[in-house]
């Protein structure tokens, strides 16, 4: 058992290439992970403290918004363990990550103490509004006056980041040697999030959400849906020794066949993005997109290989631009330098004009599933403000993130560039809030308990 606190942080996510393709395992996409974080904090009563000897209890607090808690019984029937909120309370996502990480440990309820984990969200994940900063000489996070599901979200994965940091927490409960550098971990927390997200939202999704909180920057290919889909369905009172196994199977003895490759940016770029102050609802822009290219049979797949040959041009010259400031740093930083101080003549530079032609390609077939389809995946206005970022200084290409829609922009710009002081005042840009964030490199990553300890 865990001695003492620990503490998880996992990163939120952009997806610049390969939207919609990703729900198919043939196509390959390109994942950065951001700076915006979620964190857990766990620890365990004694086991003199427990509140009940026969139970185990875990709670799970956010004090960050307006003290959320949801306190777990964890039912121990017919060999299995089931979740249930005290208070009537729905969280699918808490409950499916705590369903899983007890019947996979199968812990002895003598043995293990009561849990408590309390959560926090960087700022990048949710609308700011009427909300006060809180901090401490290591953090700082944005306190809110509503509970979580009253807070507007900003498109970063928080239910993927929530879910991974939660299981990671649990995980090192019931594993105190839990190492979230080492391959092996990694791969428990990947594969147990990645059932527990799925079965709290009811579908399988491509997954590239988990994946990026739990590995970070990647290129990626999912896995086949029937991995989670073909695990025993479960209904308290059942006997769960079929789930166990097949759970355990899954986890520890079966190939994902996911790719997983740990990507970063070039150097002297990074990524910004943009918040447009809307909204977009995934779920019904997927199907919509699954309607037509089902109805357009075989141009609908011609379209997604003109997609995924984009895709995988900007993947292979953004590769082969990492590999130019490896091979000769000085033309490389001189290349870069032209982004702001000869932004005219870009395309005129091979290692610009390929990138900024493979986005091309993926955004006018994007634009045309959009025409056809009613999906509003690159909608006119967000064209409109995407070709308006191409002109700014320093401005490399840009796209709409992940399934697209209206609630965010995605940009590659020099690190030097200070889009909020050259977009000041301008009214054709009074929609775009620039977020503060950055690429990083690494996903689940063990913090210092102790950088928490005021927010507690």
């Amino acid at each position: 058992m865990v001695n003492g606190s620990k503490a998880f942080s996992a990163p939120g996510k952009a997806m610049l290439a390969g939207g919609y393709l990703v729900l198919d395992p043939k196509y390959i996409s390109y994942v950065i992970a951001l700076s915006s974080r979620m964190h857990s904090v766990v620890n365990t009563t004694s086991l003199e403290d427990k509140v009940d000897a026969n139970k185990i209890h875990v709670t799970v607090s956010s004090s960050q918004f307006n003290n959320d808690q949801w306190v777990f019984d964890m039912k121990y029937l017919n060999g299995g363990f089931f979740p249930e909120e005290v208070n009537g309370l729905k969280n699918p996502f808490l409950k499916m990550a705590l369903f899983n990480v007890f019947n996979y440990f199968k812990p002895t309820l003598s043995a293990t103490p009561d849990i408590n984990i309390e959560i926090f969200s960087d700022a990048g994940y949710h609308s700011q509004n009427d909300s006060d900063i809180k901090r401490n000489q290591f953090k700082h996070f944005n306190f809110h006056k509503n509970t979580i599901t009253e807070v507007p979200k900003t498109g970063l994965g928080s239910s993927a980041g929530l879910v991974t940091v939660v299981t990671t927490a649990l995980i090192s409960v019931f594993n105190n040697s839990l190492d979230v550098t080492s391959a092996k971990d990694l791969n428990q927390i990947h594969n147990l999030t990645q059932v527990a997200h799925c079965q709290a939202q009811g579908k399988v999704g491509s997954g590239f959400d988990v994946a990026a909180a739990t590995y970070g920057s990647i290129v990626y290919r999912r896995f086949v849906q029937e991995l989670i889909t073909n695990l025993p369905e479960t209904f308290q009172g059942d006997d769960l020794k079929d789930y166990q196994e097949a759970l355990t199977k899954l986890v520890d003895n079966t190939d994902w066949g996911i790719k997983n490759d740990v990507i970063r940016l070039p150097h002297g770029l990074r990524l910004i993005m943009g918040d447009v102050n809307s909204g977009s609802e995934t779920p019904k822009l997927v199907a919509k997109v699954k309607q037509w290219y089902e109805s357009n049979l075989p141009r609908s797949l011609e379209i997604y290989t003109k997609i995924d040959e984009g895709n995988r041009n900007f993947i292979k010259f953004i590769t082969e631009l990492n590999e130019l400031h490896d091979n000769d740093e000085t033309k490389y930083k001189a290349l870069i330098k032209t982004l702001e101080t000869d932004h005219e003549n870009v395309m005129s530079h091979p290692e610009f004009a390929n990138i900024k032609n493979a986005v091309s390609v993926i955004r006018e077939n994007f634009r045309l599933i959009t025409k056809e389809s009613g999906a509003d995946i690159e909608p006119e206005v967000q064209t409109q403000l995407l070709d308006k970022c191409l002109t700014l200084k320093g401005v490399l290409t840009g796209m709409v993130p992940g399934a697209g829609g209206y609630d965010a922009i995605s940009l590659l710009t020099t690190v030097d560039t200070d889009l909020k002081k050259q977009t000041y005042g301008n009214l054709e840009f009074q929609n775009v809030t620039w977020l503060d964030l950055e690429q990083a490199d690494v996903g689940v990553v063990e913090e210092n308990p102790e950088h928490y300890k005021n927010f507690i």
